[in-house]
């Protein structure tokens, strides 16, 4: 365990197995359908990469990325995108990969431009949903698992653009980010 993690919070072998849960799930869901998997850089990164291995479906990728305004770990709910899809989404179903959902605002800002741009249905993967942050209601139709209100890294998610590449999810001391 890296010497910043206060505990792991989800283990390597539970990682794979919330990812062959959540791929079979999305297979019934999208069998008879054509889909754009979108993964929201940068933090979706190691999760789609293998979700979309153990998905038995011919679908598309593509990527988004966004901010929001604000400072330290708040958002300010003002969400500006900086990398948009490069394929038409148009009577499309978005499939959106997210690594974390807290307050929703990022998400469900995502969801409605995508549907003002014609997509056909927006559903959102997430590997990690924080529902004691939410500011917004979202509720994402594909969840890994359900966490505590702490701050997490791993996995592709960062503390600094750190952390990003520890094969487990785990909590960060305190007194790096205080």
């Amino acid at each position: 365990m890296h010497k910043d993690i206060e505990t792991v919070l989800i283990s390597q072998k539970k990682l794979e197995n919330i990812v062959n849960r959540l791929a079979k799930q999305i297979e019934k869901d999208y069998n008879d359908k054509e889909f754009i998997m979108v993964g929201l850089l940068k933090g979706s990164v190691a999760f789609m990469a293998d979700l979309m291995k153990k998905i038995d479906l011919d679908f598309c990728i593509d990527f988004m990325a966004a901010s929001s305004y604000g400072s330290g770990t708040e958002s300010s709910g003002k969400v500006k995108i900086t990398k948009d899809t490069t394929f038409d989404v148009r009577d499309k179903h978005i499939l959106l990969v997210e690594d974390i959902v807290d307050s929703g605002n990022t998400l469900n800002f995502i969801c409605n431009y995508l549907m003002t741009r014609g997509a056909a249905s927006v559903r959102v993967a997430t590997l990690c949903d924080k529902p004691a942050r939410r500011k917004v209601p979202f509720d994402p139709e594909y969840v890994g698992e359900q966490i505590p209100d702490e701050f997490i890294v791993g996995y592709g998610m960062d503390y600094d653009e750190k952390y990003r590449n520890l094969p487990y999810i785990g909590i960060l001391k305190r007194s790096v980010y205080e």
